[in-house]
C-alpha cells in the first residue's frame, strides 16, 4: 500500500478505472463476492464495468455518462443481503483508502455507505 502522503485524490477517468478495476480484481479472489463476481461475468462481464465506470464517474466527477435508476447487474444480485453487502462495502472502502486519498475519496466512501444504506431500508 503507497503511504498516504503519496496518494492523490480521484481526479480523473483514469482514476475511476483504478477504482473499479482493483476493487473488482479484490472482489474476484474473495471467497464470498467471487461467485457473484463470476455469475455477473456470464451476463456480461465488459458492460458491468462500463456501468460501473459512469456511475463513478457521473457521481465524483460530475459527467453524466451514467442514467439514474439504470440496473447495475452485480448490484441487483447482490441486492441486500448483509454479509455480502458489509463485505462489498468494506472492500470497496479500502480500496478507496488504499488508491486515493483526498475530498473525492471521502466523497465515494460517503456514498458507498449512503448507497448501500438505502437499499437496506427499501
Amino acid at each position: 500500500m503507497k503511504s498516504s502522503a503519496a496518494l492523490h485524490d480521484i481526479r480523473n477517468e483514469g482514476d475511476i478505472k483504478t477504482l473499479v478495476d482493483t476493487a473488482f480484481s479484490k472482489a474476484n479472489d474473495d471467497e464470498l463476492l467471487a461467485p457473484l463476481c463470476q455469475a455477473v461475468a456470464q451476463i456480461h462481464w465488459p458492460r458491468h464495468l462500463t456501468s460501473l465506470y459512469d456511475y463513478w464517474s457521473s457521481t465524483l466527477l460530475g459527467t453524466t455518462r451514467y442514467r439514474e435508476n439504470e440496473p447495475i447487474p452485480l448490484h441487483s444480485v447482490l441486492n441486500t443481503q448483509g454479509t455480502r453487502s458489509q463485505r462489498w462495502i468494506s472492500l470497496l472502502e479500502r480500496t478507496v483508502e488504499e488508491q486515493f486519498s483526498g475530498s473525492k475519496a471521502e466523497e465515494a466512501k460517503h456514498k458507498l455507505a449512503t448507497l448501500f444504506s438505502r437499499a437496506q431500508t427499501a
